[in-house]
């Protein structure tokens, strides 16, 4: 048992303390950060009746739906709903890079009890391929919902429209993500690791865009003055 949690919970704290120490200007309080941490986890439980009950009405029986409304959407929707009521509005929340670390918190809490759901269920084995795929995945998705919520509060001509596209960004990739893996006959990780390096790309350019933009910030009132 302490195997499967330790293999479960590890890589999502890796992760988390991966984006947590770029932040070298003004780290975010730790509470505040494992609170975010431990909404999205408590958001799996209800999710996971809404997808089953989905899923016995028949009403997600088709690869494209089950991808991209049953999971991506749902699960998606819930942790930016989640994001816009808790860090969106804390004051704590003072930076572009800010919202990358709360919105990587969120997912990465999420994940990490689906991850040990699923230990749970399928062993130890796995922990690897669910290390590198689902986890990451649910962090890079979290990078890129932050990233528009940090624009959105901050340094936005279109806040609106940053807050919608921190859900529909995400949604549409994790939609994308899973049905790959419902869709592809053969092996689907010759597709998905592709998948991931790009994911992993773009995610790492918003953090280096999101780091640079209270020193471009700053840059431009010490110029104006």
């Amino acid at each position: 048992m302490l195997t499967i949690l330790s293999a479960a919970i590890a890589p999502a704290l890796a992760l988390l303390t991966f984006f947590y120490l770029k932040d070298r200007l003004e780290p975010e309080p730790l509470g505040m950060v494992l609170r975010t941490f431990l909404y999205g986890a408590l958001l799996v439980f209800p999710i996971m009746f809404i997808q089953y009950a989905l899923k016995a009405e028949g009403v997600s029986t088709h690869p494209l739906v089950y991808s991209f409304f049953t999971i991506g959407f749902m699960e998606e929707f819930f942790k930016w709903f989640i994001f816009l009521y808790t860090a969106f509005r804390h004051t704590e929340m003072d930076s572009v890079y800010d919202g990358i670390i709360y919105g990587v918190s969120i997912s990465l809490g999420f994940a990490t009890v689906e991850n040990v759901l699923y230990l749970f269920a399928h062993g130890v084995d796995y922990a690897f391929t669910r290390a590198l795929f689902p986890v990451s995945s649910h962090a890079l998705f979290g990078v890129l919902m932050g990233y528009y919520l940090g624009r959105a509060k901050f340094g936005s001509s279109h806040p609106r429209l940053r807050v919608f596209g921190a859900m529909l960004i995400p949604f549409l990739l994790h939609g994308l993500y899973d049905y790959i893996l419902l869709a592809v006959t053969f092996n689907w990780v010759f597709v998905q690791a592709p998948f991931m390096i790009i994911l992993w790309i773009i995610g790492l350019r918003k953090v280096r865009a999101a780091i640079r933009h209270p020193i471009e910030q700053i840059q431009m009132k010490e110029s104006g003055s």
